[in-house]
């Protein structure tokens, strides 16, 4: 009997551990990434940074048609071309709202607020909010109209 010798390409025993090690490590990288961004996630969806946002951008819009008329126990009193409004904490509540000049009527604006301090300096109205769940924010806003 005749033998032939071929010669047959074949994986190394040392490329395959090589191959296995590159292997283990890439999905060790892309196991720890995944953990990386679902922490991310977790804090974004968490955050309040949204919340506090789209309170301010409602504020803005709110007053950018109002007139200053003034600050009282802690509450913004402006007129606008509809009527009166105001805005703050009442006692009791945990969330900063808009109603009408006379305190009637509910808009809440942003929920989880435990203290509001309002001051101004003429035009100049400091809103600074301090939650319940902790942090402090502060809004500032400079009326171009004044009463």
């Amino acid at each position: 009997m005749r033998f032939y010798k071929k010669r047959l390409k074949a994986f190394t025993l040392l490329e395959c551990l090589v191959a296995l090690l590159a292997m283990s490590l890439s999905m060790l990288v892309m196991q720890g990434m995944t953990v990386l961004i679902s922490q991310e996630f977790e804090v974004i969806r968490h955050s309040d940074e949204k919340n506090w946002q789209n309170f301010t951008n409602l504020l803005r819009r709110e007053l950018e048609s109002a007139e200053f008329d003034k600050v009282s126990d802690n509450f913004l009193y402006v007129t606008t071309p509809k009527g009166g409004l105001r805005f703050g904490v009442r006692a009791g509540a945990d969330d900063f709202r808009k109603t009408n000049a006379q305190g009637q009527g509910y808009q809440p604006m942003i929920y989880g607020v435990s203290v509001a301090e309002i001051s101004n300096e003429g035009n100049l109205v400091t809103i600074h909010l301090k939650f319940s769940k902790g942090g402090e924010r502060t809004f500032i806003y400079a009326f171009s109209n004044v009463k």
